[in-house]
């Protein structure tokens, strides 16, 4: 537990010493400086975990990483995966997140100079319709767009309902979804502070086609193949050491 806290600080630390800046100028630099800046933030914060927590990563299928614009579609179970995939998918991004994060001080005014695309998880339809309208128009800006299907955290373990809105972006952009699967719940539990000693699983997959696919055809491929590939991921820790 103390080198999770420490870790904590350290991390709250690197969002003032990132963030604060960007919120403070963030119009005044550009879009790719920015994203190198946050993905940057990331790698930072990959290398405390590794030292101060003894808990590393590795990632298989590096080879399916999209080189431009892509739909990225992933397992969502800690926060691991909200920091960690700004610095394995790189490139520029934009997330598709609940509005609420923008009211965060220091982190969330820089998320908004992130191109987010921040819902209302309530608006329903026209929430649907932000995703697609914003997703588009970032993809045609050589943007990654990144989603958490089953829209929330969930426990290691469950599955949780797949929502249409990414693939409807894809549906109507006609662009790949690269899924991507891991296992980070069973080292950082979605609502604890205690990162657990070990290395997490990242399964990137082959790009899903889209092009001549209705949206519910595409959720039912991404849904497959990410819940059929967490079935082949360690469910135990490799190692267990007192923190």
């Amino acid at each position: 537990m103390a080198r999770s806290i420490i870790y904590f600080v350290l991390m709250a630390l690197s969002i003032i010493f990132y963030g604060l800046p960007l919120s403070l100028v963030g119009w005044l630099v550009p879009v790719s400086m920015r994203n190198r800046l946050a993905n940057n933030w990331a790698q930072v914060n990959l290398f405390l975990l590794k030292h101060i927590c003894h808990l590393d990563y590795r990632v298989q299928g590096k080879e399916y990483l999209p080189d431009g614009a892509a739909i990225v579609m992933s397992k969502h179970q800690s926060t691991w995966e909200t920091i960690s995939l700004r610095h394995i998918i790189g490139g520029n991004q934009s997330w598709v997140l609940k509005r609420e994060l923008m009211w965060v001080p220091i982190f969330g005014w820089a998320m908004f100079f992130m191109s987010p695309i921040a819902i209302n998880r309530k608006a329903g339809r026209k929430a649907v319709k932000q995703v697609v309208t914003q997703g588009t128009d970032y993809l045609e800006k050589g943007h990654r767009i990144i989603i958490f299907p089953e829209g929330t955290r969930t426990p290691f373990g469950s599955h949780g309902r797949y929502g249409v809105g990414g693939a409807l972006l894809a549906e109507h952009s006609g662009y790949a979804v690269t899924p991507v699967a891991h296992n980070a719940g069973l080292f950082w539990a979605r609502r604890g502070i205690t990162k657990h000693p070990g290395t997490i699983d990242v399964v990137i997959g082959e790009p899903i086609e889209t092009q001549g696919k209705s949206a519910k055809q595409v959720i039912r491929e991404v849904e497959a193949w990410i819940e059929s590939t967490m079935d082949t991921l360690p469910s135990t820790r490799e190692q267990e050491q007192p923190e």
